[in-house]
């Protein structure tokens, strides 16, 4: 069945759902669009005010009545208002309620999150690779691509296939070079966009976080988004992040971004971990000469003049582009290399300032 028709047929089946008031959802103003994609659906109704309790019984059925239609695909029903939740919180597709504000997500010691103040400057590259160094210091760690809009996990560290859903409705990560991996990517067909307004996409967000088996990790590493956003918003309020790591490149123009990312963590108590200067310098393999393609000590600069951590540079290297595109991460490949070096030392920088977590 073709995407269209199938979302056809799951808003047929919402017109079974009754909603307060009298109505269907079907028919309901309220109802986005059925967004489907190879591994799930997705879809938010949109209530008044105070409202969100009276729907919540609407919602359930609304994610029953789309399972029986999208088969084994993962079904993602946001319940969205003009205000925050209601104490009881957000329900999830197996239906756990989750308590409003920071609550931890279970078997996850530590939130290490990665983000960058615009795109294009190797933030996924360089989080992948800070799990992976993590890992070598003897932790068990998890990454989750909440880039939502353009997730690179899955290219990165080779995925293939969905992920497995549990009968109670879970994820099962993949597992690649020893990491627990989530991200929406392994649910898309080739150069599928994710067309979602930001309810959907936190909720998205939400789901992929915390309907997740993770196992017991010491780390999680989020891949953030660029920029600031609703994703971003989203998480610093629903769960404890130990701390973010912001890439950025050596230029102005890459600086000048970065520092507006930074500025939004104090704002919800986030710690900043420090700074990564990436594609920091270009090493001729010719010649041996050294070449600063993007000016030279930026991200080091900036660091300084804002009063936190220089975590570290990573050089213009060939191999990384190459590791990265074939699914390959150098720091996985070669643990030995002078990349893998200077992922390993961040990571050990990071661990400076943020002890790793008792086992």
């Amino acid at each position: 069945m073709a995407d269209t028709e199938l979302a056809a047929a799951i808003k047929s089946a919402l017109a079974a759902v009754e909603i307060p008031g009298g109505g269907d959802l079907a028919g309901y103003g309220g109802l986005s669009d059925i967004i489907v994609t190879s591994g799930a659906v997705a879809f938010a109704i949109a209530v008044a005010p105070g409202m969100e309790a009276a729907f919540g019984p609407a919602r359930e059925q609304a994610i029953a009545a789309a399972q029986t239609v999208a088969g084994t695909r993962k079904i993602m029903v946001s319940l969205t208002s003009g205000k925050p939740p209601p104490k009881a919180g957000p329900t999830f597709s197996h239906g756990k309620p989750v308590p409003a504000g920071k609550t931890p997500v279970p078997g996850i010691k530590r939130i290490i999150a990665v983000g960058s103040g615009k795109g294009g400057v190797g933030k996924s590259t360089t989080a992948v690779n800070i799990a992976l160094a993590l890992q070598a210091e003897g932790l068990r760690v998890g990454i989750l691509d909440a880039d939502l809009y353009g997730p690179s996990i899955p290219k990165l560290l080779g995925l293939e296939g969905q992920p497995a859903i549990r009968d109670d409705g879970i994820f099962s990560p993949h597992e690649a070079f020893g990491l627990e991996a989530m991200s929406i990517g392994s649910m898309l067909t080739k150069d599928q966009a994710v067309v979602w307004r930001g309810p959907m996409a936190t909720s998205a967000l939400r789901q992929l976080l915390r309907e997740t088996a993770w196992g017991q990790l010491d780390i999680l590493v989020i891949d953030l988004p660029p920029g600031t956003g609703d994703i971003h918003i989203s998480l610093f309020q629903q769960a404890e992040v130990d701390g973010v790591v912001i890439v950025s490149t050596p230029q102005d123009l890459a600086l000048i971004d970065a520092k507006k990312a930074i500025d939004m963590l104090p704002r919800f108590g986030v710690p900043i971990l420090g700074l990564v200067e990436n594609m920091s310098y270009f090493i001729a393999p010719d010649t041996g000469k050294r070449y600063d393609i993007f000016g030279s000590g930026g991200a080091e600069r900036a660091a300084a003049e804002m009063g936190m951590a220089f975590l570290g540079a990573i050089p213009l290297v060939m191999s990384i582009r190459e590791g990265s595109d074939s699914g390959h991460p150098p720091m996985a490949v070669d643990p030995a290399g002078a990349e893998a070096d200077a992922y390993r030392a961040i990571a050990r920088a990071i661990l400076s300032r943020q002890p790793a977590p008792a086992r």
